[in-house]
C-alpha cells in the first residue's frame, strides 16, 4: 500500500527491489575500498606496532559508517525520485 491507500503495481515493487539491490551492492563496494583504504597499509608496509593495531578496528568503523551511509543515501534519492512534483496531478495537462 502507498501512503494514499493505493496498492503498488508490479513495475513500482520490481523498481523498489532493483534500487534495494543497488543500495546493497553499491554500499559494500564502498565499504570495502574504505576499509582497504585505512587498514591496507598493515598489510602492505611494516608499521610501528600501535598504528598497526590501530587502523584495521578504525577501519572497519570506517566501513560500517559508509555502508549504512551509502544504503541510506540511495534510498532517499530514490523515495524523493518516485514521488510527484505536484501530489495528485498525473500528467502534465492537469
Amino acid at each position: 500500500m502507498t501512503g494514499h491507500g493505493e496498492r503498488r503495481g508490479q513495475a513500482e515493487r520490481d523498481a523498489i527491489t532493483v534500487e534495494i539491490g543497488y543500495a546493497l551492492c553499491s554500499a559494500v563496494f564502498a565499504a570495502v575500498v574504505a576499509l582497504g583504504a585505512v587498514a591496507g597499509p598493515v598489510l602492505l608496509f611494516d608499521l610501528p606496532g600501535g598504528l598497526a593495531r590501530v587502523l584495521p578496528p578504525v577501519g572497519v568503523a570506517l566501513a560500517t559508517v559508509v555502508f549504512f551511509a551509502r544504503v541510506v543515501s540511495v534510498l532517499v534519492r530514490f523515495q524523493r525520485s518516485s514521488q510527484p512534483s505536484q501530489p495528485g496531478r498525473t500528467s502534465p495537462d492537469s
